[in-house]
C-alpha cells in the first residue's frame, strides 16, 4: 500500500479543515501558472471577430502562452495575483492580476492591496465585487462536479477490485475529476473571466457578456483555453486530493498516538 494507512476511526472536523485548506493551497503553489496562462487565452480576442481573433492571437497553446509570458514579461509574471489567488474571497483582483500585460514595460498592479485600491477608485466600492454572480455560479459548478466525480469514481474503482484505497486510486479519480469539471464548468468559467476582467460599462451583465461572445466568437469562445484549463484542474484535483487523503491519515494516525496509552 503507498502513502499512510486509512485509519477506522473517521477523520475529526478539525482534520478535514486543516487538512483540505493545506491542500488546496499547495495545488495553488503548483498548478498556478497553469492558471495564469488559462486566463490570457480566455480573454484573448474578446474586442475582435473569430477571424481576426484568430490570425492576431497573442497566445498559442498552453506552452506557447507561457513561454510567451516569459519572454516579454519574465517568469514572476506567471504567478501574478498569486496572493489574492490564496484568497478565494478576494479572488476578483486575482483575476486582474492574471490578466494584465504589461504595456511599455510597466503594469497597471504593483501589488495585491494596489489592485483593490485602484479597481475601488476606478470603478467604486461595487467594482471589487464585480462579477460575484457568474463566479458563484463557476465555483459552486467546479466544486459539486469536483467532488462528486472523484467519489463516484474512486467508488467505481474500489466496488470493481481495479484498486486499493490508497494513491494510485486517488491519483486516477481525481484526474478523471479534473477533466469531467473542465467539460462541465469551462463555458462559465471563460464568461467569468472575461466579465470580471472587462472595462467599466462594456457589458452590463454575465448574460450580455456570454451573448456578445456568441454572437462575436461563436460557440467555440465559451471553451477558449480549455487545455490549460484541464492541465490546471487536473493537476489541482490530483494535488489537492492526494494530499489531503495523506494529509487526513497522517494527522489522524498522530492524533491516534497520541491519544493511545502508554
Amino acid at each position: 500500500m503507498v502513502g499512510f494507512k486509512a485509519t477506522d476511526v473517521p477523520p475529526t472536523a478539525t482534520v478535514k479543515f486543516l487538512g483540505a485548506g493545506t491542500a488546496a493551497c499547495i495545488a495553488d503553489l503548483i498548478t498556478f501558472p497553469l492558471d495564469t496562462a488559462k486566463v490570457r487565452l480566455q480573454i484573448q480576442g474578446e474586442s475582435q471577430g473569430p477571424v481576426r481573433a484568430t490570425a492576431s492571437a497573442q497566445y498559442r497553446g498552453v506552452m506557447g502562452t507561457i513561454l510567451t509570458m516569459v519572454r516579454t514579461e519574465g517568469p514572476r509574471s506567471l504567478y501574478n495575483g498569486l496572493v489574492a489567488g490564496l484568497q478565494r474571497q478576494m479572488s476578483f483582483a486575482s483575476v486582474r492580476f492574471q490578466a494584465q500585460a504589461r504595456a511599455g514595460g510597466g503594469r497597471r498592479y504593483q501589488s495585491t492591496v494596489n489592485a483593490y485600491k485602484t479597481i475601488a477608485r476606478e470603478e467604486g466600492f461595487r467594482g471589487l465585487w464585480k462579477g460575484t454572480s457568474p463566479n458563484v455560479a463557476r465555483n459552486a459548478i467546479v466544486n459539486c462536479a469536483e467532488l462528486v466525480t472523484y467519489d463516484l469514481i474512486k467508488d467505481a474503482l474500489l466496488k470493481a477490485n481495479l484498486m486499493t484505497d490508497d494513491l494510485p486510486c486517488h491519483f486516477t479519480s481525481a484526474f478523471g475529476a479534473g477533466f469531467c469539471t473542465t467539460v462541465i464548468a469551462s463555458p462559465v468559467d471563460v464568461v467569468k473571466t472575461r466579465y470580471m476582467n472587462s472595462a467599466l460599462g462594456q457589458y452590463s451583465s454575465a448574460g450580455h457578456c456570454a451573448l456578445t461572445m456568441l454572437q462575436k466568437e461563436g460557440p467555440r469562445a465559451f471553451y477558449k483555453g480549455f487545455m490549460p484549463s484541464f492541465l490546471r484542474l487536473g493537476s489541482w484535483n490530483v494535488v489537492m486530493f492526494v494530499t489531503y487523503e495523506q494529509l487526513k491519515r497522517a494527522l489522524m494516525a498522530a492524533c491516534t498516538s497520541r491519544e493511545a496509552p502508554f
